[in-house]
């Protein structure tokens, strides 16, 4: 490589570059290619933290599946002594990015193959991995590619990646076979794997293949990347295989080099702890003796109308359509309308709110209804010429028009939240006492048959419990769902019943909590 190279002007380049070849693709297509380029302060510190994993000495054999513009191949340049760089290659599937690439770095040691990396015959001799894989999420790939990325992936690592599996974690997993003994590999990737369950293949990977080193999770309200909102996470670690009583080190928000948390967690808790983030959000507890909301309540998704401004109306529109209010039943408004977190209900169960909703679901068939209700035969054509029986919710119903069945639940909790709410709750638990149900923006509770019992016995029960559901802990209920870019928070249904809730055993005397292995009740998404 040649000494009068400027690395600092080449790096100016490269950014230039990087924003023109940006700017001449759509949002859309780089988004279905999961094209996001690093930024270079971020690029520069996961090199410098690669550096101390590194022997002092030795010579480089650096590679990058999925090279762009050569982002951490120019932080390479900068961090590591040029004498030290025996070897430097990458992949890129794309010619937009990968040709201009190839006239960047004409002067440097970097071979870049313009090629499909999952479609390569492996060379098993490279000792420093560094990559920020494409973000292509499952639904932009075919059934045909999904199969043969699971079958690579596996003959390559052993790892049984499922079908709902992003590219990223395929270019982890075919990535293996490229990496010498003892080789480095670091990984910029989104922090969901965490959590979700196609991501327990990949930590499978982590924790029995390899010697997993480190995993830093970037403060979700701290995006890296401008044009992705989406939540990031370094992942480190070794080619070789994990010594006994290995220690993993978890580090959140900051940076590689000065996190603002970290915590040692050894590798056999991390086998048994489904959710990773909750290493540094709420610790680690056992799970067969804790109660959690499964033990209380049934927790499902609230309906989805196929068309929320059709068949969700106010009672204004309901009367000046004269439609009959027999077929139409209250429905909550969407969180940001509903102010308060207690809904009491009026002589006929309505709730007793500013601005009261009703959903249409009738309940008979269409001659029936063309024959005793002609303003809403009128008003079901009305949404037949808009083509909403053609919708796919619409299209799978016995009725087009009929909702699938949610009955009132007691209590019902928003399922999207932010961690930095003036008032501390991320999620807000509502009573709900009148017959309005809920649509798909709530979770609804309903009682276990073990719950239905003690409230029969003691209705005022639901009470002292709603009020301790809306005590659990902000870092509690984070720790339990999943993040995004921005800090935006989602619990599903699943997650927000395994919330541990040892204070509404505490609430009656009746011996509420029974130990999940005894909890016949299902939980559904």
């Amino acid at each position: 490589m040649s000494k009068a190279i400027d690395i600092g002007q080449l790096e100016k380049s490269r950014i230039e570059l990087q924003s023109q070849l940006d700017e001449a693709k759509t949002s859309q297509d780089r988004n279905r290619l999961g094209q996001f380029a690093t930024p270079t302060a971020l690029a520069s510190d996961i090199l410098a933290y690669a550096r101390g994993l590194l022997p002092s000495r030795g010579q480089v054999r650096f590679f990058d599946p999925a090279i762009g513009t050569g982002s951490f191949y120019s932080a390479l340049l900068r961090e590591f002594p040029r004498g030290r760089i025996k070897e430097a290659k990458g992949f890129e599937i794309d010619p937009h990015y990968g040709k201009p690439a190839l006239e960047l770095w004409k002067k440097t040691n970097l071979q870049i193959d313009i090629a499909d990396f999952t479609e390569q015959h492996f060379e098993p001799r490279f000792n420093l991995l560094i990559c920020n894989p494409p973000y292509v999420r499952h639904h932009h790939m075919t059934t045909e590619q999904k199969a043969r990325l699971q079958q690579l992936s596996m003959e390559s690592s052993g790892a049984r990646f499922s079908g709902l599996a992003g590219l990223y974690c395929h270019f982890v997993g075919l990535s293996h076979q490229w990496l010498a003994p003892d080789a480095i590999s670091g990984w910029l990737i989104p922090s969901e794997f965490m959590d979700v369950n196609y991501g327990q293949a990949l930590k499978k990977y982590l924790l029995d293949r390899v010697t997993l080193l480190r995993i830093h999770r970037f403060d979700p309200n701290d995006v890296q990347f401008a044009d992705a909102l989406v939540s990031s996470a370094v992942v480190w670690f070794r080619n070789s295989p994990p010594p006994r009583g290995h220690v993993v080190q978890f580090t959140y928000g900051g940076n590689l080099q000065e996190p603002a948390r970290e915590r040692d967690i050894p590798v056999t808790a991390s086998a048994l702890e489904k959710k990773w983030t909750r290493f540094l959000a709420a610790g680690v507890r056992a799970v067969s003796d804790v109660p959690t909301i499964s033990d209380f309540f049934t927790i499902k998704r609230g309906l989805a109308t196929g068309n929320n401004k059709y068949f969700i109306l106010e009672e204004e529109d309901i009367a000046e359509r004269d439609l009959p209010m027999e077929c139409f039943k209250p429905i909550l408004p969407s969180p940001r309308y509903l102010k308060v977190d207690e809904i009491r209900a009026d002589d006929d169960g309505y709730p007793v709110i500013g601005k009261r909703l009703f959903l249409l679901d009738p309940d008979m068939a269409e001659e029936e209804i063309e024959k005793s209700y002609p303003s809403l035969w009128r008003y079901l054509e009305e949404g037949q010429a808009q083509g909403l029986h053609e919708r796919y919710l619409c299209r799978h119903r016995s009725r087009w028009y009929a909702q699938e069945k949610r009955p009132p639940a007691p209590i019902v909790c928003t399922y999207l939240g932010r961690g930095d709410t003036k008032n501390g709750r991320p999620f807000r638990f509502i009573l709900n006492e009148s017959r309005a149900t809920v649509a798909n923006v709530y979770l609804t509770m309903y009682p276990t048959p073990l719950m239905e019992r003690a409230l029969n016995a003691n209705p005022k029960l639901i009470r002292p419990i709603w009020k301790a559901l809306n005590r659990i802990s902000a870092e509690r209920l984070l720790g339990e769902g999943r993040v995004y870019g921005g800090g935006l928070h989602k619990l599903e249904p699943k997650e927000l019943a395994n919330v541990p809730v040892p204070e509404i055993a505490e609430i009656s005397p009746e011996p509420l909590f029974r130990q999940r292995e005894m909890n016949l009740q299902t939980v559904t998404d």
